[in-house]
């Protein structure tokens, strides 16, 4: 059974790590990966010498922590409201409307917002201006991206990610609970007491899981919905997207494996890092 998985990550996670010598090298048609001349660190130089290692890294860590927190958080909170209610239909649909975003691309998305905040045919520009209010120019103003983006993030993921934790409170042995209420415990005391506890292991799990994800940012949701947008580049620019213009505008296949390289050197120390912390607190929860 195992036997596919294997397959599939030797043919996509460990075939393609031979390309890391691009990072090396000053790479051109004629010779190819191989045989394109050595040129030691100079694409990593021209990285960091340009300006951008600095703000593409910052808004990578920082965004991913904000989606990653404010995923776990409503995942969490809306698992537990899920697993409250007692109806089974109303359930069964409130947990579809859930988890419809999931199913829709960013692609889509980025039409809804530009169709709703656009500065001069926007729906919520237009209902302004009938109001006598100002408009409000997302496109050229970088502070509304700082709330926009996580909001989209998890209003997106956070029907998936409540199945998941849903999961995990089905799992969660009925006589506790049952032995609560003899107890004479009312239902939040039996979420503080016994749910969320019990949900510890789990949500340490799927945040180390998150983690390994840090360095590598949404590509689809920010390129999407800003684009080549230069008046958002310093604010909302990630080591994904820097990589993909490094590739279809300049072709610098050196510095953007470099920046790639850099990336995943990045991931793996913020992953030993974090289970490193996770083995100090408890070694039983720990991914290895």
């Amino acid at each position: 059974m195992f036997i596919p998985i294997a397959i599939y990550f030797l043919i996509f996670a460990y075939a393609p790590m031979v390309g890391i010598v691009m990072a090396f090298k000053e790479f051109n048609y004629r010779d190819g990966i191989f045989g394109s001349p050595w040129n030691g660190f100079e694409n990593f130089e021209y990285f960091f010498v340009s300006g951008k290692a600095w703000i593409v890294t910052r808004n990578t860590i920082l965004y991913n922590i904000a989606f990653l927190g404010m995923y776990t958080i409503f995942s969490i909170v809306t698992a537990i409201l899920l697993s409250e209610i007692i109806k089974k239909w109303f359930k069964r649909i409130t947990q579809t409307f859930l988890f419809l975003p999931y199913f829709i691309s960013w692609v889509t998305v980025s039409a809804f917002v530009y169709n709703f905040l656009n500065y001069e045919f926007g729906i919520v520009n237009v209902i302004f201006r009938q109001l006598g209010m100002d408009a409000i120019d997302i496109y050229s103003t970088t502070w509304y991206w700082f709330i926009l983006l996580p909001l989209l993030y998890v209003w997106k993921w956070v029907g998936y990610g409540s199945i998941l934790y849903l999961a995990a409170i089905v799992g969660i042995d009925q006589e506790v609970y049952e032995a609560a209420t003899i107890d004479g415990a009312n239902r939040w005391q039996k979420i503080t007491k016994i749910t969320l506890p019990l949900l510890q292991p789990t949500m340490i799990i799927l945040v180390l899981l998150g983690l390994g994800r840090i360095m590598r940012g949404e590509f689809d949701m920010f390129y999407q919905l800003i684009g080549n947008n230069g008046s958002l580049m310093d604010a909302t620019d990630i080591i994904d997207t820097l990589v993909f213009r490094s590739l279809v505008n300049t072709q610098d296949f050196g510095m953007a494996s470099s920046v790639g390289f850099y990336q995943s050197i990045l991931t793996l120390i913020i992953i030993l890092t974090a289970n490193w912390l996770v083995r100090r607190y408890d070694r039983d929860q720990a991914l290895f």
